[in-house]
């Protein structure tokens, strides 16, 4: 009989403040969001509270999709400006688009083949820009949930990107070190700006003054004036500047960006630039180092930029007095040449050449923002709507490389900022190195490089937060009110665990690093072995304190015996039953000791490198070790023999630990799995991706019901067995497909690559989209709704048929045809219609591209039906008739069956799409008019209004 198993699922994820990608705040600047990892954390900003998760829906292994790889980690982040949505890029080139009020992912765009680096939104939010790693610039639909065009020119990854106010163009900048204009509307390349030399790494646009500036790898800030070549029209910040043509590509008449000079960057110049923003009013440019610095600048506003430039011209004014005095002096006493002369003429007409107001007038440097706590790994600045303390000019969240967020306030007065906020106690500011559950479940107690800390691992709440060592081992003591941690210093820490606080550090408890503690099953102490070459017991030990409350009871540790060791301790475990002790060393080896004599037992060898980690089964007859060379092994500890010897990870395994009361394992490695097995029958049962770095340690609750994983990616994930039945064999097949199918859809997006591969260098435009398992499923289905919708055709034809003949014979009619079941009762052209509502807008182009010709002509054949219908289906049909158009051009003008379709389309289309436009538009003249009639009874807003009109056509809520 085949067995079956529980399922363990990812359930919950923790310990993670903010990961690689930008903090962003919402329009009104409430809210804080923060990436962490796959998920977007929504912090209160004034109150420092964790109000939501986003978390993209991790599928199940047993949704058909194989055990499913981890989820992409979030890239960058970009809050709409008008509606509550949040754009985030992820690591796999997609783009989700969340509602942070509701917690759901509104839409998913699937267009890069590699991490998304840049996003940016258009002023009105209706247009989506997406940058990648894959050169590609992407321009998203948002209201249509859909791709327009992908634009190819870049030659390196697209590092930042920004649409230009006012205009239909779009600025993007790349690590080949040019900045490129797009137009929108014939979404080709304008203008190429070079002079760079080596990477560009960030750009943005004043929200008011239509400057536009770049950082790359030098020490220079440059600044551009954002020109219309439809109105070209001359301000000072273009005068002088005929120069500058040069910057663009192509002739003046179409240049956007007229070059103004560039500022030299102050303490942090050596380091290159890793984002500039301005903020929300424009009166505030930061720019951010590789470093730990953070430059600010102030805008000048156009009356003091003016000054600036006045008293420049002065200055280069009586310069070039003074010169030309030294040189008619000089030419007098015969020490001057006309070459001299010539020179100095020269410098004078090139100054006089330079009349308009440049970068070094609109920006002023004021300080050097930095934190004390840690590198700056990205900012961001709060919307203009927040509401800031007197004397502050503009506020910063920063987010730093140690798993914190810094709310800095600047001052508008004196050049100084303040630390308002922060955001550091839910998570380490390093990797998790150790953890261990509490015998009842009910605490989980997590160590780094410099704190230990107190979780519920229910809720993921984190309790308390206590200063330690290198923490490399932790262990709670019996009660559950104090733990003992194990030092890379080779100390030992006491915790007290309800006061939060450390009352005792064993100085000498060993010459090394205490790699591992095990505790004795009579709870009387515990076992700790170390590089000293040597395994120490302990025992428990409760002294008297004095103190100014009176004193009181507190834990220590008695030293009982040491056992000296041939090499380096690395891990020790202690059977349930008490009586063999486990011992890794650095020789590879394991020595099994009797744990009360210390008599030696049993050697078992076999691994090639070091035993990093083992456990002892519930019962006591088996050990399971993990070793650097990748394998597991399980041996039986009556003999000594090794049982079976297993492939585990990709990489060094860091943790095993059984499940109590089974032959059922974990195994955690460096490849950033965990592993279910079973032992009994040495096969492997799930495997579960989720992490993002390397495991370091694990946790199996006392009933085996949920695991607890730590990671080098600061997060602490917890896994939950749950009551879905699985069997070996169906996991085995569908980790096959899902390696297949990747394999395939990499082939795919090769093969698409290849096919479109000229076109970057020329500057081409593509389609979004690309091609994924979802849109083959997509065509699929169409192709499946059609041939369904062909052959009721056929059946409906023929039973006309045969009513005709027997009402021509006199016969009774026949019986009417029962109702196809396939097709839920619908008729075949509604039926049609009802899959392709189903596709997503996202997805639809590339579904659509994935059809045969024939296939596409029988689609196309009923769009007039669905015209002449009307109602919800138009705007569906117009898309499709226009795509579908556009895609077999070539075919349709040769296929003369193609010809009345088209003309119906040709006497439909426009009608249908002009009578939707109609309603819309009148239901805007409706809204304005709503508006106004609300502005000059009560002075309310359009707001108001739209709320109002809610109410009457949906009721009250």
């Amino acid at each position: 009989m085949v067995k079956a198993y529980l399922r363990y699922e990812f359930s919950s994820a923790f310990g993670v403040i903010t990961s690689s990608a930008n903090p962003a705040y919402d329009a009104s600047g409430k809210l804080l969001f923060t990436s962490a990892l796959e998920c977007i954390s929504v912090w209160n900003a004034k109150q420092g509270s964790l109000v939501r998760t986003l978390s993209p829906v991790v599928a199940s292994s047993s949704g058909g999709g194989g055990s499913s790889g981890a989820v992409a980690e979030v890239t960058v982040m970009a809050c709409a400006p008008t509606a509550n949505i949040i754009a985030a890029g992820y690591s796999d080139g997609t783009v989700r688009l969340w509602d942070y009020q509701s917690g759901d992912c509104a839409v998913t765009f699937k267009g890069h083949k590699s991490a998304v680096s840049s996003l940016r939104y258009h002023g009105g939010g209706a247009l989506l820009a997406s940058g990648g790693r894959d050169t590609d610039v992407i321009v998203w639909d948002v209201v249509g949930e859909t791709g327009l065009y992908r634009l190819r020119g870049h030659k390196d990854q697209v590092t930042d990107l920004t649409f230009l106010p006012r205009q239909s163009k779009l600025v993007s900048c790349s690590k080949d070190g040019l900045v490129k204009v797009w137009d929108l509307d014939t979404q080709h390349c304008c203008q190429t700006v070079g002079g760079y030399k080596a990477e560009v790494w960030s750009l943005d646009v004043h929200p008011e003054a239509g400057l536009l500036v770049t950082g790359a790898t030098d020490d220079e800030i440059r600044m551009f004036a954002i020109r219309d070549p439809e109105t070209a029209g001359a301000s000072d910040a273009e005068a002088g500047a005929a120069t500058a043509a040069a910057a663009g590509g192509g002739g003046r008449d179409h240049t956007v960006l007229v070059s103004m000079g560039a500022v030299k960057r102050g303490a942090a110049a050596h380091e290159r630039v890793a984002l500039l923003r301005f903020s929300g009013g424009g009166g505030w440019l930061a720019v951010q180092g590789a470093g730990r610095g953070l430059e600010m600048f102030r805008v000048r506003d156009e009356d003091e930029a003016r000054r600036k430039m006045k008293r420049r011209k002065k200055r280069r004014k009586e310069k070039s007095t003074k010169k030309e005095k030294e040189g008619k002096a000089k030419a007098k006493a015969g020490g001057a040449d006309s070459d001299d002369e010539d020179e100095a003429a020269g410098a004078g007409a090139a100054d006089d050449g330079e009349d308009g107001i440049k970068a070094g007038d609109l920006l002023e440097a004021v300080q050097l923002v930095s934190s004390k706590h840690g590198k700056i790994r990205a900012f961001a600045f709060a919307p203009p709507a927040t509401r800031l303390p007197a004397g502050v000019a503009c506020r910063l969240a920063l987010a730093l490389a140690t798993n914190q967020i810094e709310v800095v306030d600047v001052s508008a007065e004196s050049p100084e900022y303040a630390t308002s906020a922060r955001l550091e106690l839910p998570g380490h500011r390093s990797d998790v190195r150790c953890l261990a559950l509490s015998p009842d479940d009910a605490a989980l107690l997590t160590g780094s490089s410099d704190a230990l800390k107190l979780w519920n691992p229910r809720t993921g709440a984190c309790l308390a937060t206590m200063d330690s060592g290198y923490a490399l081992s932790v262990l709670f003591v019996p009660g559950n009110k104090f733990a003992v941690v194990g030092t890379k210093a080779g100390t030992l820490e006491v915790f007290d665990l309800g006061a939060a606080a450390r009352v005792h550090v064993e100085e000498a408890a060993h010459g090394g690093s205490v790699w591992s503690l095990a505790a004795l099953p009579d709870k009387s102490g515990f076992v700790s072995g170390g590089a000293d070459k040597c395994v120490k017991f302990w025992q428990w030990s409760v002294v008297t304190t004095a103190g100014a409350e009176g004193g009181g009871r507190s834990l220590r540790l008695a030293h009982s015996r040491s056992v000296p060791m041939a090499d380096d301790v690395l891990s020790v475990r202690v059977s349930p039953d008490g009586r063999l002790l486990a011992v890794a060393l650095l020789d590879a080896t394991v020595k099994v000791y009797y744990a009360d004599s210390m008599k030696f037992f049993l050697s078992l060898y076999g691994h090639k490198l070091p035993v990093l980690c083992m456990d002892i089964s519930s019962d006591s007859t088996m050990l399971l070790t993990g070793s650097s060379d990748k394998n597991i092994k399980v041996w039986g500890l009556d003999f000594g023999d090794c049982h079976k010897s297993l492939f585990a990870h990709g990489d060094a395994v860091m943790s095993v630990g059984w499940v109590p009361g089974t032959h059922y394992a974990f195994s955690a490695g460096k490849d950033r799995l965990l592993k279910y097995w079973d032992l009994d029958r040495f096969e492997l049962l799930l495997e579960l991706p989720g992490h993002h770095g390397e495991l370091w340690a694990l946790g199996v609750s006392q009933f085996g019901d949920f695991v607890v994983t730590g990671s080098h990616d600061r997060s602490i994930r917890r896994w939950e067995r749950t009551a879905e039945p699985f069997f070996v064999e169906e996991e085995r097949e569908r980790r096959l497909e899902s390696l297949f199918e990747q394999d395939m859809e990499n082939t795919a997006a090769d093969r698409d690559a290849a096919a479109l591969g000229g076109e970057g260098a020329a500057g081409g435009v593509a389609p979004a989209g690309r091609r994924t398992l979802e849109t083959v499923s997509a065509a699929d289905s169409i192709i499946d709704a059609l041939e369904a919708a062909a052959l009721e055709m056929d059946r409906l034809r023929q039973a006309d048929k045969e009513a005709a003949e027997a009402e021509r014979a006199g016969k009774p009619p026949p019986r009417p045809l029962p109702m196809n079941a396939v097709m839920g009762g619908l008729p075949p052209s509604a039926y049609v219609l009802k899959v392709l509502s189903g596709v997503r807008a996202s997805e639809l182009e590339q579904a659509v591209m994935l059809l045969p010709f024939a296939d596409a002509l029988r689609l196309l054949s009923y769009l007039p039906r669905w015209l002449e219908a009307g109602g919800p289906a138009v705007e569906l049909t117009v898309r499709l008739a226009v795509l579908l158009v556009r895609l077999h051009q070539g075919a349709l003008q040769t296929t003369a069956a193609a010809r009345p379709v088209l003309l119906g389309l040709q006497r439909r289309l426009r009608r249908a799409a002009q009578g939707l436009k109609d309603v819309v538009g009148f239901n805007m003249a409706a809204l304005g008019h709503l508006a106004r009639r609300a502005r000059e009874q009560d002075g309310g807003t359009e707001a108001d209004v739209v709320a109002g009109v809610k109410r009457q056509l949906m009721g009250p809520a």
